[in-house]
């Protein structure tokens, strides 16, 4: 097993745990929305020049679906209370740390869609973007995510390693 020293802390000390490296990734949470069409709602961050699925890191203390709900509010101005978990996304990533994602199916929009509004600091523009074109906007770990999750949209939860079933 590799271990990478800087990808773990050290956890309990000080209360009565042993000392030992305990995985620490940094944990995020998405938005899933899919049209009649098949797109999927994308989001443009301002300070990126790829897209993304509305969601960020979760708080401390805080669950991924209620992150996913509070990011909801911060990106698009929508109360939505994600209704189903759809992948778990394992991203090794050495240079930041290795990462968990939460991508959480969101149901239709309807009539909230006319609802979305962006506040144009954190988020500039949104839009809904064909699977065939996801490859044109996203980065290729999460282009292979929402794919996999697309996948098992109707059946089950997919659980994921860098953007692929194990």
């Amino acid at each position: 097993m590799l271990v990478r020293p800087e990808a773990h802390r050290s956890y309990g000390a000080g209360m009565g745990f042993p000392e030992a490296g305990v995985a620490t990734p940094r944990v995020a949470a998405g938005a899933l929305f899919v049209d009649d069409r098949g797109r999927v709602l994308l989001v443009h961050p301002t300070y990126k020049d790829t897209w993304e699925v509305p969601g960020g890191c979760v708080e401390p203390g805080e669950s991924p679906a209620a992150a996913c709900r509070r990011e909801l509010r911060e990106e698009l101005d929508l109360d939505r209370v994600p209704q189903r978990l759809i992948a778990v996304d394992w991203a090794p990533n050495d240079r930041d740390g290795d990462k968990l994602l939460f991508l959480f199916d969101c149901g239709p929009l309807g009539a909230d869609e006319g609802r979305i509004a962006v506040d144009g600091e954190e988020i500039d523009r949104w839009q809904w973007v064909d699977p065939d074109d996801f490859d044109d906007h996203l980065i290729p770990r999460l282009s292979r995510r929402i794919r996999s999750a697309l996948r098992s949209i109707a059946d089950d939860t997919v659980y994921l390693e860098h953007g692929d079933p194990p």
